[in-house]
This record gives structure tokens, sequence and C-alpha cells, in this order.
């Protein structure tokens, strides 16, 4: 049902309070106390309704003008709205008035960070996780001391997912930096022993990666996990804790595809072992699943050569080449 207009109300109004005053005045014969108050406190009451209407009115107008006007609260909104991409615009226009407003940065740079992880075009996600980092790094220089963990967290996820997409990996220690700070200063979330795992297995520190890692599987056992602990122990040349986790994940995993890293991993261990028929058993069941595995042809070739075929070893090791025409080993074993 509609809602009645100003003007109609006034009308209304008018003919009822005029009318009855007319009649009152028509009979002379009657005079009555209470009919000098009627109109006054009906004009009173058409008064308020008016009033009533005049701010809801003005409310709605003028609320909505507020609310879409850039500030702080229109990016708190959005933010709960999971409105990355408003919070990433909003900011860009309230930083133009105060570059260090640290709230603001502080939302920029999550949203960047968010923005960047679901970009698929390289070249933009590395323009939003620069952004990010840019924001949560002015952010940390006057931050109230309660967000101070918080920040440095996502500095680490910052640096963590650009160390990935980036051509070159410059950025684990970083990660590894304010990953570490951030749990020193008592914030927890699930997803920090595995990032600090394989950042730390990217510096080379496969001891503490081991024990991140190992940390990550009271939290969350995952056959990905069991499989990153195994290459820790194998690159520390620990052959026998490596087969153990493998056996694991070879055995169990659903995955085809930790399934097959599994058991190249497992089949280069038995090359090292010198169990020569155990690789050769595991290299040729990889290369039934994929045929172009780089890592199978490669160490197929080595058997057949310990075996004293060069005819065969040499042909793995073309094939090699035809999939990986930089595989250094390969192109030594070739045209040595």
């Amino acid at each position: 049902m509609p809602e009645p207009s100003l003007p109609s109300l006034f009308c209304f109004f008018f003919i009822f309070v005029v009318g009855d005053m007319k009649k009152d005045w028509g009979n002379k014969n009657i005079v009555r106390r209470q009919n000098v108050f009627l109109p006054i406190i009906l004009i009173s009451i058409f008064a308020v309704i008016v009033l009533s209407f005049v701010l809801i009115f003005s409310y709605k107008k003028f609320s909505h003008l507020i609310n879409d006007r850039p500030s702080i609260s229109k990016i708190k909104n959005q933010w709960e709205q999971f409105d990355y991409q408003g919070v990433y615009d909003t900011s860009s226009i309230l930083l133009e008035r105060n570059y260090l407003n640290n709230t603001v940065l502080m939302y920029r740079g999550y949203a960047a960070y968010y923005l960047a992880v679901s970009e698929t075009d390289s070249t933009l996600a590395q323009s939003f996780i620069n952004e990010s980092i840019r924001s949560l790094r002015v952010a940390l220089m006057d931050a109230k001391e309660k967000t101070i963990p918080q920040l440095k967290y996502m500095l680490g996820k910052a640096y963590f997912y650009k160390n990935i997409i980036c051509s070159y990996h410059y950025y684990a220690d970083l990660a590894v930096k304010y990953l570490e700070e951030a749990k020193a200063l008592g914030y927890s979330s699930d997803d920090i022993p595995e990032f600090l795992g394989i950042s730390y297995g990217q510096l080379g520190r496969h001891l503490e990666s081991i024990s991140r890692f190992s940390e990550a599987l009271l939290i969350r056992e995952s056959d990905s996990l069991l499989l990153s602990i195994a290459e820790q122990y194998y690159k520390l040349g620990q052959l026998p804790a490596a087969k153990q986790y493998l056996f694991q994940v070879t055995t169990n995993s659903d995955d085809d595809m930790l399934l097959l890293k599994g058991q190249t991993l497992l089949a280069q261990i038995y090359l090292a072992e010198e169990n020569f028929a155990e690789a050769k058993t595991l290299f040729n069941a990889i290369l039934e699943k994929d045929e172009y595995s780089v890592d199978a042809n490669y160490g197929l070739g080595l058997v057949y050569e310990h075996e004293g075929d060069l005819v065969k070893a040499r042909s793995q090791w073309r094939r090699t080449l035809r999939i990986d025409s930089t595989h250094s080993e390969a192109i030594k074993k070739v045209y040595k």
C-alpha cells in the first residue's frame, strides 16, 4: 500500500479541522469549552506527523549520500561484504587526502593481497601484491600495538605469495621474518606452520622446514605435507626417514599428482641406494601413467646405463630432451 503524500494529509486535516470548526460556529445554542482546544490539538498532531515524514524522508535521502561517500565506514562495510575491489578503489580516494592514514593503509594492504591471489593475470597479480606489501609496510610504521601481529602475519603471507609468482625467488627470507615475528607476538593461524615449512625449504634450511611441517601435521594431516617432509629428508640425505613418509603417500593417497610425485621421489631414492630393480619397476609404472615425465625418463636411462644397455639409455635421455630441452644432465649424457 503506497505511503500517503504530504499534500493529501494536509488536505485531509484541513478539511477535518475547518469542517469541525464551522459546525461549532453554526451551532449558536451550544457552547463547549473543549471545542476551543480541539483545533489546536489536531493542528499540533498534524504538525508532528508532517515533521516525522520530513525527517524520515531526509534520513533516507541523506543517509544514502553519506554511505556512498568515500570514508572509513564505507571501507569497513565493503570489507564485511568481501568487496575487495571496492575496498581497494575507496582506499585510493582516501589516501589522496591523507596518504599516511593507518587504517586505510591496513585495509588496502589486505584487499590488495586477496585481489592478487585471485588474479589469473600474472602481471596484475604482481602489481596487487606489490601494492599490498607497500601499504602494509607503511601501515606498520604507525600501527597500534594490538594490530601489529596481524599486520606482520599478512605481510609475511604477501612475501610468501610474491616469492611464488615472481620469476626470481628472493623473498622467502622475508616471509620467514614476518611470519615468525607474528607468531612470536602471539598471532595464531593454522596456515603459518605450512607457509614457514615451505619458505624454510626454499632457503635450504631443511631441519627447520621439517620442524614447521611437523607442526602443520598436528593441525591438519595431509598427503601433501607428508610428501613435503619426505622431500626435505631426501635433501638432507636422510633416505630411510624420507622413505617412511613416502610409503604413507604412495600407499594411501587418492591424489594422482601427489602419487606420481611420491613414486618419482621414491624411485630416485632407490637409485641413490643402488636398488636398480626397484627403481626400474617404479619408473616404468610412472611412465605408464605419464609418458612425459622428465624425471622418470631420465631416471630410467640411468638404470639402463647401469645394466650396460647404452642404446636404451641414450634413447631415454633423448626422449627427456624432447620433453625438456634444457635438462642439463640429459644434455651431458647425450653429447658427452
